[in-house]
């Protein structure tokens, strides 16, 4: 993590020391929480619409900080080591990038909208085999969060893998400002944000702003069935870097890399590759879908050098972040897909797609709940859902919320009759659930994030001869 004077501090993030005396303290670390100093650190106070983290500032230097930022709109700051700056939050990411610059590590950067996270543990898995890596842990992706990644980076970092979100236009501009990428991964465009973007193209042009701050010579690595990212791309709009190299990865032979083989083991896949037409590399992962991820952190790692025998090596350790199709068995028997995380008609699709090809169970159930933020067509999106399940995919369908009856809808003409139910109340469907399963089941589980469908995960987990606990 970040370790320097104040006065080195204060020139990084543009800011005046108010005592002079102070220039030789050494700052350990950065903080935007008072509750969680250590001590040495620096706290940043920001301010929210329902927070002001000025008002616990001598809190803060209480707890051991060792300096303070202090917004000059903010009155008289605290007695103590403080530096005066015009804004908090720009001085954080300011102090960020500086940082950066000054560092040597490269920069990684990572969007879509699916599977950015899943392939940030990917490329650091197989980046770690040779290389210091840092990465951004759980969603710390956003304006606040990616500057307190790198802040938090130790000096010796080689690569510095960052997740990049977004809610709207220029947010990933800014991020990519911060940071400064050499190299960087779009995943796909989705349907995600269509009730803040508007259209898919609008989400492309959002995406495509990572390399609106990346270094010239710098690399795109994106999907290449997607046809947006070049559309966008060859804009006159689109903020680019002096020069840079592509690379395309998907399922289409037209792109640099796609899979040649894929074959299904237990609990995770074997594929090849055009690119890798040898011996095959093994993914303790479920999902078609996941080789096209995968793909992505292979072109990132031989981009840096990489072997073939270091990546299957990195993809042997690799661990992801939670609630993205994990596989728990439980000790009832029933086999529970847990990708309660979020959900988008491309994630959901993927997801019933690992559930159909799961063999060997005696029943394969869908639990869905809704899929939030998809605009004025959330109805339709939902309704497409219903259509694309079959019963050579799924042997019975739960759904719940108000956005997903319009899947139970479109699923009950083609699903056999009593297979398709609806639920309103979760504890309704919970109970429905627990009484339906049994041993040698699987269930998926997949929502958006604010449907809190862990808590079905949660009574599944606590089957214990045929009763929830």
């Amino acid at each position: 993590m970040i370790h320097k004077p104040l006065r080195s501090i204060a020139a990084m993030c543009g800011g005046a020391l108010t005592r002079k005396q102070a220039e030789e303290v050494m700052i350990q670390g950065v903080s935007t929480d008072s509750r969680k100093i250590n001590k040495g650190c620096l706290y940043v106070p920001l301010a929210g619409e329902r927070f002001d983290g000025h008002d616990y500032a001598d809190q803060a230097l209480a707890s051991g900080a060792g300096a303070i930022l202090w917004q000059e709109d903010h009155g008289t700051p605290p007695e103590g080591p403080v530096i005066l700056v015009q804004d908090t939050l720009v001085a954080l990411q300011s102090l960020a990038s500086s940082y950066l610059k000054e560092s040597e590590a490269k920069v990684v950067g990572i969007t879509g909208s699916n599977g950015k996270t899943t392939v940030k543990d990917m490329v650091t898995a197989l980046l770690e085999t040779k290389f210091k890596v840092h990465k951004t842990q759980g969603n710390f992706n956003n304006q606040i969060g990616l500057p307190l990644t790198v802040l938090d980076m130790p000096e010796d970092t080689e690569i510095v893998v960052l997740e990049m979100g977004m809610s709207g236009r220029h947010e990933i501009e800014l991020l990519s400002s911060i940071a400064q990428p050499d190299t960087a991964i779009i995943t796909n465009i989705g349907e995600s944000h269509l009730l803040q973007l508007g259209s898919r193209e609008e989400i492309a042009r959002a995406k495509v702003e990572i390399i609106s701050g990346m270094k010239p010579g710098g690399l795109l690595i994106y999907h290449g069935d997607e046809p947006l990212i070049p559309m966008v791309l060859a804009e006159p709009e689109t903020k680019k870097p002096d020069s840079f190299n592509t690379f395309t990865f998907g399922t289409e032979q037209d792109n640099d890399d796609y899979p040649t083989g894929i074959m299904f083991h237990g609990r995770g896949i074997i594929f090849t590759s055009h690119r890798h037409s040898g011996e095959g590399f093994s993914l303790p992962l479920l999902g078609r879908h996941n080789v096209i991820n995968a793909l992505a952190a292979l072109a990132a790692a031989e981009h840096y050098g990489v072997s073939d025998e270091q990546i299957r090596e990195g993809f042997s350790g690799l661990r992801l972040t939670s609630m993205r199709i994990e596989c728990i068995e439980t000790e009832h028997g029933v086999t529970v897909l847990n990708d309660a995380y979020n959900a988008s008609p491309v994630s959901v699709k993927a997801a019933l797609d690992v559930l159909a090809d799961m063999k060997g169970y005696r029943r394969r159930i869908a639990v869905l709940g809704d899929m939030l933020e998809l605009g004025d067509n959330e109805q339709e999106y939902h309704a497409e859902i219903g259509r694309y399940l079959s019963p050579d995919m799924v042997d019975m369908v739960y759904t719940y919320g108000p956005l997903s009856v319009h899947t139970a809808e479109a699923a009950s003409p083609h699903l056999p009759e009593g297979q398709v139910i609806a639920f309103s109340d979760k504890q309704a469907l919970i109970d429905a659930l627990v009484q339906e399963v049994s041993n040698k089941d699987i269930v998926l589980v997949k929502a958006s994030r604010g449907m809190k469908l862990e808590e079905v995960v949660d009574a599944l987990k606590s089957l214990h001869n045929g009763t929830a606990l």
